[in-house]
């Protein structure tokens, strides 16, 4: 335990900043939000430093008796995959600030709820019993409907209702799966449900409920089901990602730097500290079906990638992709059982491929719809494959900067893409090679669709009509350069993350092993 509520303090940062924000004067707003949140940065950062990475227990554990009657506890804490997600998030969150347009409508309203969605996101992160994991699991869902319903472009409506429903639905479903897990364990709390899920306990408890007639096997089946529902949806895992391109299509390409960079990865989050250690053996039973729908969402996703005309609509399906390579690796370390040392190290390197895929996908994603973020600034909102051409020609700067982060999110080695992918794969082929094997066409597509972006966009003739188009000013650049620079210094020096993950990694490892 630790004497400090820094957690708290961390989720209440971005928490009473909104409030402040809110009541801000507009033209004030904007500076107010990027105080609060650089504030936040500060807090994770100190987190980082005094985190001791040879342990993988939880650390700056804060609980408190909330609900005694149910078992609800105020209880916080984080391991590597947790500090890793709150870095994510302290540093997405002033990037897309920053690059947010300055003429935005109802700008204290907006930064405010950039500000609420943090906080729901830091304590989705940092929170260790469902009860109160939930409420800031839904905290996150309402500020980013409204900043895609409210500042969205044409289709705003539709795609942040498509987006509410979806996430809604997934959410329901959970909540209906976790109060069965709390009627057959008496406990809301994850790490009591861990040690219970690896045991095997939990479905010997579930099956031993009767509800609306279902029972045994089948009922222990169906809350998996609900479970994995809930953050299937949040990836999003084919063939539940229908919401994903419209949603990141419609709003503000700062918003969408927040839903692809930090909002995503919540998805991923659960399936690590929630599905896996709780239903290890359910996993296990139906992998196979799972390992289809994670080469499908590498693969398929690619494909429609490929043949999308709008910049924004192609990198929400890059988004999908890359974070496929997530589930095929979350998916590929569950089927093999025992403690042998060759198995255990391919598993470890898979989970450890996860975590970074996560991190580095976070950041070069945003940062890529950062850039579009520009062009549209420059281009009066325009961000179609044809509607551009040459600007190498015209902003040389913007066109290298944006390759650094198109070339890491291919997966370049010497960029930070390459290392998490590696890994993913050197676990898989070992564990599910015919399933790595197949999802390696994804890489290719991926290659192929980013390339194609880079042809059409910004090489060829100059296009006339962008003949006086602006290059970067050095503001700007200094906005985008800690993206790239992280980009760098995770390609070539990834122990940086992993020393910091790798002890959970090889923990979950031995977990899984039982």
């Amino acid at each position: 335990m630790t004497t400090a509520p820094l957690l708290t303090l961390l989720s209440l940062t971005p928490l009473v900043g909104g409030l402040v924000v809110l009541f801000t004067r507009k033209e004030a707003a904007r500076k107010a939000a990027l105080g609060f949140s650089g504030l936040a940065l500060f807090e994770a950062l100190h987190l980082l430093l005094r985190f001791n990475s040879a342990t993988p227990q939880m650390q700056f554990e804060e609980e408190h008796a909330w609900i005694p009657a149910l078992q609800v506890h105020y209880h916080l804490g984080i391991d590597g995959l947790g500090l890793l997600m709150v870095l994510l998030s302290a540093l997405v969150v002033p990037m897309a600030q920053l690059l947010s347009s300055r003429s935005v409508e109802r700008p204290h309203v907006f930064h405010a709820l950039v500000l609420f969605l943090q906080a729901g996101l830091f304590g989705t992160f940092t929170a260790l019993n469902f009860f109160h994991w939930f409420i800031f699991w839904e905290l996150s869902l309402i500020p980013a409907y409204f900043l895609i319903k409210l500042w969205g472009g044409p289709q705003r409506v539709a795609a942040a209702t498509q987006f509410f429903l979806y996430t809604l639905v997934g959410s329901v479903a959970m909540l209906v799966a976790f109060q069965a897990i709390y009627l057959a364990t008496d406990s809301f709390d994850f790490q009591v449900l861990a040690k219970i899920g690896s045991s095997g306990e939990l479905a010997a408890k579930l099956g031993q409920l009767h509800l609306g007639g279902i029972t045994g096997h089948s009922l222990v089946m169906l809350v998996f089901a609900g479970v994995l529902l809930g953050f299937a949806v949040k990836v999003p895992m084919m063939p539940f990602h229908t919401w994903l391109p419209s949603a990141y299509a419609e709003a503000p390409s700062s918003v969408t730097m927040l839903l692809t960079g930090a909002m995503s990865k919540m998805g991923v989050y659960g399936l690590l500290r929630l599905v896996l250690p709780l239903f290890p053996a359910q996993v296990r039973e139906w992998q196979t079906p799972l390992l289809w729908l994670a080469v499908g969402t590498i693969v398929l996703s690619a494909c429609a990638a490929f043949a999308q005309k709008d910049l924004k609509r192609m990198l929400a399906y890059s988004s999908v992709n890359h974070l496929g390579y997530c589930l095929l690796g979350i998916f590929a370390v569950a089927g093999v059982t025992g403690t042998d040392a060759r198995w255990s190290l391919e598993k470890a390197a898979a989970l450890n491929g996860v975590l970074l895929q996560m991190f580095n996908h976070g950041i070069t994603a945003a940062a890529l719809f950062g850039f579009v973020a520009l062009i549209e600034q420059r281009s009066g909102g325009l961000c179609g494959l044809d509607d551009f051409g040459g600007l190498r020609n015209a902003a040389p700067v913007l066109t290298g900067l944006v390759g650094i982060a198109l070339f890491a999110s291919i997966g370049l080695p010497g960029l930070s893409g390459f290392v998490g992918e590696f890994l993913i794969f050197k676990g898989a082929f070992a564990l599910v090679p015919w399933a790595a094997a197949l999802s390696a066409l994804g890489l290719l597509m991926t290659a192929v669709f980013l390339l194609t972006l880079v042809q059409r966009v910004f090489h060829g003739p100059l296009n006339e009509r962008w003949s006086g188009f602006a290059d970067l000013t050095w503001p700007e650049r200094l906005m985008v350069t800690p993206a790239l620079g992280l980009m760098f210094l995770l390609g070539i020096w990834p122990q940086l993350v992993i020393s910091f993950i790798n002890t959970g990694s090889v923990q979950a490892v031995a977990w899984l092993a039982r």
